[in-house]
């Protein structure tokens, strides 16, 4: 009990000095998780909405296959990534395995289907009820997406923060594909299993704790988003502007 407590006192003591060491790996996992996001997002928002409009033949195998995607062990992810960037792989040439980069192509491909996904479902929500006006108006199924995207952006921008936190938690594919090597590919997730694994609990602990409050401010700002979304509504405040029936 006394090595716990010490541990823990050990790792708020680095929390609140802003050690160097710590830091410079929370960094690093930032700005990999949030260039992932931006780049899975940035795709799954825009082929998510689309899915969510358009029908057409093999339809549902597509989804089926979107949704097995969900489910799919980031480990696989990372090994399918690490045999296409190994040296024998056909995309060695790049040199990226053991990097920066690897770590983002591997977040991307884990958070791309989650973001497509559930933008799918938020668009073809709306579709249901706001897509035969705006086919009755001669929207195309790119325009009727795009419109219900825009009208949907608060729902959207859920899906955005659910990514970030799909990516941040993410281990066994960086792992693979990062290799953990201290100063250029640890993140806090593989530091946290690696100074484990060696029985350096205080940084562990204090990279668990920052890595809860970011999951925990995460899920509270989801929170605060569908109350306030939830709340403009009520009161008229966020009423379709461009799906709205005019007078």
């Amino acid at each position: 009990m006394t090595t716990f407590v010490d541990s823990i006192h050990t790792a708020l003591s680095l929390i609140s000095t802003l050690d160097s060491g710590l830091m410079a790996i929370v960094g690093r996992s930032l700005s990999v998780s949030a260039t992932a996001c931006a780049l899975a997002c940035g795709m799954g928002l825009v082929l998510g909405a689309w899915l969510g409009v358009a029908r057409f033949a093999g339809r549902s195998a597509v989804l089926t296959l979107l949704n097995t995607l969900l489910a799919v062990p980031s480990v696989v992810v990372g090994l399918v990534i690490y045999l296409l960037l190994s040296r024998s792989g056909p995309l060695g040439f790049l040199g990226w395995l053991f990097s920066f980069k690897a770590m983002v192509l591997a977040q991307t491909l884990l958070v791309l289907p989650v973001a497509t996904a559930l933008t799918r479902q938020a668009i073809e929500d709306a579709d249901s009820l706001h897509g035969e006006q705006l086919q009755s108006l001669g929207a195309s199924t790119l325009m009727r997406s795009l419109l219900l995207a825009w009208d949907e952006r608060y729902a959207l921008l859920t899906v955005v923060i659910a990514s970030f936190g799909r990516a941040i938690s993410e281990v066994g594919a960086v792992m693979i594909v990062g290799g953990n090597i201290d100063g250029f590919t640890r993140v806090m997730t593989t530091a946290i299993a690696l100074e484990t694994s060696k029985g350096d609990l205080p940084l562990a602990l204090g990279l668990g704790m920052i890595l809860l409050a970011v999951v925990l401010l995460l899920n509270l700002s989801i929170m605060l988003l569908s109350h306030w979304r939830a709340a403009q509504e009520a009161g008229g405040g966020t009423a379709p502007t461009l799906l709205a029936s005019p007078g």
